[in-house]
C-alpha cells in the first residue's frame, strides 16, 4: 500500500507499513463489525470494549475504524449497519491518523528520553492523560474514544488508574482497551468490559492485506499458502517473515538447537545479525521467535506428563521475558543478551 505517513512513529512501527490509526483497509472480523455497529445503532454501545486476541491481526484497526464510524454518525439512530470505507483524503480520517482529533486519545509506549527508544510498558503518567482529555468538552456533541494499545504492557499503577476511569466513565465517552493476553490483565479491568475475541485472519484474508500492502509475496499458491500457515493468521507476523528476514532467523535459530555439540560460532552469527545498529526489527523478531519457541517447547511437555520439564520452560519463558524488558529499557549490550538466551534455550532442549 504506498502511502503518506501521518501516523506518529510508535514502538512497533513497521518502516512503509501505516499504522492502524492511518490503515484505510479493514479485512475480517465482519461478526465484530456487525455487533458493536448494531449496539451503536441501538443506544447499547457498553462505555468499555476489550478488543482480545493475537498480536498483528487487525485489533487496533478495528479500533480507530470504529473511533471514525462513531465520530462520522453523531446521531446513532441514522449510523450504517456497518463500518464505512475510511477516505484517506477526509480531513477526519487525517485528524485521526496523525493524532490531533481531540475526539481520539490514543495511549502506548511512550518515548524513553534516555535511550531515545520506547519504553518496555504503558505507564502510569500516559493513563493520566485521560482525566483531562475527559475534562475538555466533547467536540460537537459527539463521543470521546480512548484507545489503550496494548492494554496488557500496562504496569500496575497504570492499570489501577485507568480502573478509575473505568469505574465512573462519563457520558458519551468510549474506552478501547487492546489485548493480546487477557491472563495479563487485572480480573477488575476485565470485569468492567465487554470483551469482543478476534480470531486470526483465514489465509484469503490475510493474503488480501499483504497484497494491498504491496509486500513481496510468493507467486505461486502453494508458496503464499505455505505463508499464510507460517505467518497463523498475523499479518504483523507475515511482514516480518517476508520483510525483515524471519524465515530466515527462525531457521538459523533452529539451527543453533538442534547443533550437537552447541554451535558457539552459529549463535554469535545470530546475534550478529540481530544486533546491529540498523537491526531494531530483527532483534524484536529475535526476541519474539525465542519466546515463542520456548513456550511450544513447554506445552509440548506439560502435554508429554512430563511437569518438571515444563516447569523449567516455563520458568525459562518468564527469565526470558524479563532479560527481553531489562535490554530493551536499560540498553544492553544486544549481542550479549542473544547470545546467552540462545545457549539457555539449548541446554534446556537438551537436557
Amino acid at each position: 500500500m504506498s502511502f503518506e505517513r501521518l501516523a506518529p512513529e510508535q514502538f512497533d512501527t513497521i518502516p512503509g507499513i501505516a499504522e492502524p490509526a492511518e490503515n484505510p483497509l479493514l479485512v475480517g472480523h465482519d461478526e465484530a463489525m456487525v455487533q458493536v455497529a448494531s449496539a451503536y445503532r441501538a443506544g447499547k454501545l457498553h462505555h468499555a470494549l476489550l478488543l482480545a486476541g493475537p498480536p498483528g491481526i487487525g485489533k487496533a484497526t478495528f479500533a480507530f475504524h470504529l473511533a471514525q464510524h462513531l465520530l462520522a454518525n453523531t446521531v446513532a439512530a441514522d449510523a450504517p449497519p456497518r463500518f464505512s470505507q475510511r477516505d484517506p483524503s477526509s480531513p477526519l480520517f487525517r485528524q485521526i491518523a496523525q493524532g490531533s482529533h481531540p475526539a481520539v486519545l490514543h495511549l502506548t509506549r511512550p518515548v524513553n528520553d534516555k535511550t531515545k527508544g520506547f519504553k518496555s510498558v504503558v505507564t502510569v503518567d500516559e493513563i493520566r492523560k485521560i482525566n483531562r482529555f475527559l475534562s475538555m468538552t466533547a467536540h460537537d456533541g459527539a463521543y470521546r474514544v480512548a484507545i489503550v494499545d496494548p492494554a496488557d504492557d500496562m504496569n500496575t499503577n497504570a492499570a489501577n488508574a485507568l480502573l478509575k476511569n473505568l469505574e465512573e466513565p462519563p457520558p458519551r465517552t468510549l474506552f478501547i482497551l487492546i489485548a493480546h493476553s487477557l491472563g495479563s490483565l487485572l480480573p477488575t479491568i476485565r470485569s468492567r468490559c465487554q470483551t469482543i475475541k478476534f480470531k486470526p485472519l483465514e489465509p484469503a484474508a490475510l493474503l488480501q492485506v499483504l497484497d494491498a500492502s504491496q509486500t513481496t509475496v510468493p507467486d505461486d499458491e502453494a508458496g503464499r499458502a505455505a505463508l499464510a500457515a507460517r505467518a497463523g493468521g498475523s499479518v504483523r507476523d507475515a511482514l516480518l517473515l517476508t520483510e525483515y528476514g524471519g524465515l530466515d532467523i527462525a531457521d538459523a535459530v533452529s539451527g543453533v538447537l538442534r547443533s550437537r555439540p552447541y554451535a558457539y560460532g552459529d549463535a554469535w552469527r545470530v546475534a550478529e545479525a540481530v544486533s546491529g545498529r540498523d537491526a531494531a526489527i530483527q532483534f524484536s523478531i529475535f526476541n519474539q521467535h525465542a519466546l515463542e519457541t520456548i513456550a511450544e517447547q513447554a506445552r509440548g511437555a506439560a502435554l508429554a506428563g512430563d511437569s518438571a520439564r515444563a516447569d523449567g520452560l516455563a520458568d525459562l519463558w518468564r527469565e526470558a521475558e524479563r532479560a527481553i524488558a531489562e535490554t530493551e529499557t536499560y540498553n544492553l549490550d544486544k549481542k550479549q543478551h542473544v547470545s546467552g538466551l540462545l545457549q539457555r534455550m539449548w541446554r534446556a532442549a537438551n537436557p
